[in-house]
């Protein structure tokens, strides 16, 4: 009878230690786990700012003066600067608006409720209620896209809606990269197009 109460107890003692081993190591793991966590805070902070993209010429005239061209300006009401990272990048997440030039000084418009700009790629991942509009009346909604600063094209996998004043039509689909004044689309899947009714004053 003692032996067999000796057996149960070791049985015991040792479940016991198994479990208090394994409680140990899972509460070790957790508290690794937060250390490891690093809070990323911006190391720059701009409310209502207006940021102003410019060409210069190589040659400048006479000093003080210079024949720059403005080839785009991003603003919005708060911008937050993450540059000091491995990955740079900026958000804005009360949203932001992007105006391009182009030869002609014709302006494209971008806008969205949100934004992130890829230093390192020159990408911006727009998203919430996205809208290019053109200089010609065309417009591009969908509800997210990336812009290419680089090749000056926008791109998304999400559906949209491309309105085109000019032949009257509506084209819904789902897919698609368009350069950036709008003036070539190429949609994966379209659902069709549909008629602008024009309305005529009597």
């Amino acid at each position: 009878m003692n032996k067999r109460f000796l057996e149960i107890l070791k049985g015991i003692a040792m479940v016991f230690s198994i479990a208090m081993l394994f409680f140990s190591c899972k509460d070790n793991y957790k508290r690794v786990g937060e250390e490891a966590k690093r809070e990323v805070f911006p190391q720059g902070v701009a409310k209502n700012f207006v940021l102003t993209y410019t060409e210069t010429p190589e040659k400048v005239v006479t000093d003080g003066e210079s024949d720059s061209k403005i080839l785009a300006v991003l603003s919005g009401p708060l911008r937050k600067d993450f540059e000091n990272l491995d990955f740079p990048y900026q958000t804005f997440p009360e949203g932001l608006l992007v105006e391009i030039f182009d030869e002609e000084s014709k302006k494209t418009t971008i806008e969205a409720d949100y934004g992130i700009y890829y230093a390192s790629t020159a990408l911006i991942d727009l998203q919430g209620n996205v809208i290019i509009k053109g200089h010609d009346g065309k417009k591009l909604e969908a509800p997210q896209l990336y812009y290419d600063r680089e090749n000056e094209w926008a791109f998304t996998e999400e559906k949209f809606k491309f309105t085109n004043p000019e032949d009257g039509t509506v084209m819904d689909g789902e897919g698609m990269d368009i350069k950036k004044d709008l003036s070539f689309l190429n949609a994966r899947k379209t659902y069709g197009l549909m008629l602008i009714k024009e309305s005529k004053d009597d």
